[in-house]
């Protein structure tokens, strides 16, 4: 989710979605316009529009593009020990996230709309499911390994997500400064009582 400080990219896109991002930020998604996005982008709004031709064209992108950002990131995680997976995993989802507080509240604002918004619906599923495969994956191959009891994965990642989904609410619709590591210390003695093998 990070918003890189160069206000300027080489490619249009790039930096249409960091002015998104900006402009996100700045102004949620409920006073968010075209106009907005361009002065961030630093040209006209015919320049946002040669490219998205809708708003919701442009946040539907912009979607697409937290999740590819997300999905580098944990495609760095260089560890392949399962629990030490697990603990950067979960970091990402529930530590990272904590500076980017006005992303949050914009990011809540739009998953509302998505009962009305099969952009937005469409995209958020894709989220929550590739979620949930890397946590699927990273129980998986603990099972394997022997550092994980033989549970549920699926079952075992959906917990996971809905500490995380619970957290994030909390921190925006609550304005709960500790609904992040709560949860982070949660989530830990989930892994700690139900995923981790007895010795």
């Amino acid at each position: 989710m990070p918003d890189a400080p160069d206000r300027r990219s080489a490619d249009p896109n790039e930096g249409i979605m960091r002015a998104t991002s900006r402009a996100l930020r700045d102004h949620g998604y409920a006073d968010l316009t075209i106009k907005r996005i361009a002065e961030e982008y630093g040209k006209s709004t015919a320049a946002i529009h040669y490219h998205y031709d809708t708003k919701d064209d442009l946040l539907a992108a912009y979607l697409d593009h937290l999740i590819d950002q997300f999905a580098s990131s944990v495609r760095e995680v260089e560890t392949t020990d399962p629990a030490e997976r697990m603990d950067l995993l979960l970091d990402k989802l529930l530590v990272d996230v904590a500076e980017y507080r006005e992303l949050l509240v914009a990011m809540l604002e739009m998953r509302s709309q998505a009962p009305y918004k099969e952009a937005f619906r469409e995209r958020f599923r894709q989220n929550d499911e590739y979620l949930r495969y890397m946590l699927k994956a990273v129980i998986n191959h603990g099972i394997d390994e022997g550092v994980f009891r033989d549970v549920d994965a699926d079952h075992a990642a959906r917990a996971l997500m809905t500490i995380v989904d619970g957290a994030r609410t909390r921190a925006v619709v609550l304005d709960d400064g500790e609904a992040l590591e709560t949860a982070r210390q949660t989530a830990d003695e989930y892994v700690e009582t139900v995923l981790v093998a007895d010795d």
